[in-house]
């Protein structure tokens, strides 16, 4: 059952790529060793704002309608006057689900001016789009139920959490560094949560060489070195947070399947397991665009495999800088820092009580 979805998905995926080509005829390029060439800067930009998972509301519907759209458009615009206000406002606005909150409408996270976050200027906004979901296959853009199995494990993590008296505060939990997440960690945001549009440093690079690619993301600077010679999988054994990636071509695609994750490794805010396996296409459809899509299959965490897709789109100017995330990590010292002045704090008023 699971090998005929992922045929499905991937003749369905094959059908769209060959009719966006067939109205423009384009020969894509080789590289001098004879392998279809996807070297470039494709960054993620433009598919900022679109959720990965559909909202209800929008049931199957895969794309916005016009009263929609320019709805978007007016946020967009909104949120440009925002970001390049010649003066900081003392009622900062932050958007939030299609709409703008006022600092004084949060006060968990805002107060006399100041919010928790970065500024306004900091986050890339990508260009207003009509996509409903990252999410395209099931056809509803949501995230297929958990397995049972899953659903208990995840139930019995959360117990735990609330157990932990500092789970009841504003602030949350700050006991240790593995309280803090990954990305927090400067340990990484993983296989898609490098290269899935979110918030900033959405490049992506790619390099070949006869036998492998190379696959460079922006986010925590990550290297994924792919080769495509036909070797095995690493023995089980062996497992790392961005698993590991065998490639191989079909036609123009290079197909990618990592395994061997590390069983903490995150999809969106899910822990998956150990057999977590990601199938990943690349197909450059025109000078300037490369289709990607990612497959989602862990059959003890999920009830069906799930598919992403978006197109990347080439930016030759677009430079990616170094991401020296453990070099600047302020936020590391100051959350535990801070947690243990509170519990200082605590224990004195107590003494005095």
């Amino acid at each position: 059952m699971r090998l005929r979805y992922t045929l499905a998905v991937a003749v369905l995926a094959g059908t769209v790529l060959l009719a966006q080509t067939a109205t423009k005829s384009w020969t894509p390029p080789k590289t001098p060793w004879g392998d279809p060439d996807l070297q470039g800067v494709w960054p993620g930009t433009a598919l900022l704002g679109v959720p990965m998972e559909r909202p209800q509301q929008f049931g199957t519907r895969a794309y916005l309608t016009e009263q929609e759209y320019t709805d978007k458009e007016a946020f967009a615009k909104k949120q440009t006057e925002i970001d390049t206000a010649q003066y900081v406002s003392k009622e900062p606005l932050v958007g939030r689900g299609g709409t703008f909150v006022k600092c004084s409408d949060d006060p968990e996270r805002c107060a006399n001016g100041v919010r928790i976050g970065p500024p306004n200027y900091w986050d890339e906004r990508g260009t207003p789009n009509r996509r409903t979901s990252l999410i395209m296959d099931p056809p509803d853009g949501r995230i297929p139920p958990l397995t049972p199995e899953a659903q208990k494990l995840a139930a019995e993590r959360a117990a735990a959490r609330r157990a932990r008296p500092c789970s009841r505060t504003s602030a949350g939990c700050h006991d240790s560094w593995e309280d803090e997440s990954l990305w927090d960690r400067c340990i990484t945001r993983g296989t898609v949560g490098s290269i899935v549009p979110n918030t900033y440093n959405q490049g992506n690079q790619i390099v070949q060489a006869p036998g492998y690619v190379v696959l460079r993301n922006e986010m925590i600077h990550e290297s994924r070195i792919i080769p495509v010679d036909g070797r095995p999988h690493l023995p089980p054994g062996i497992r790392t947070w961005m698993g590991d990636p065998r490639g191989h071509w079909e036609g123009n695609t290079l197909v990618v399947e990592t395994t061997n994750f590390l069983d903490k490794t995150l999809i969106g805010q899910t822990q998956a397991t150990e057999n977590l396996r990601l199938v990943e296409r690349f197909t450059r459809t025109s000078p300037d665009t490369l289709e990607y899509q990612v497959t989602v299959d862990d059959p003890k965490t999920w009830t069906k495999p799930w598919t992403i897709a978006l197109p990347l789109k080439s930016e030759p100017g677009y430079v990616l800088y170094e991401y020296a995330c453990h070099e600047g990590n302020y936020y590391m010292y100051n959350a535990l820092s801070g947690a243990r002045a509170d519990e200082k704090a605590a224990a004195a008023k107590a003494v005095k009580n």
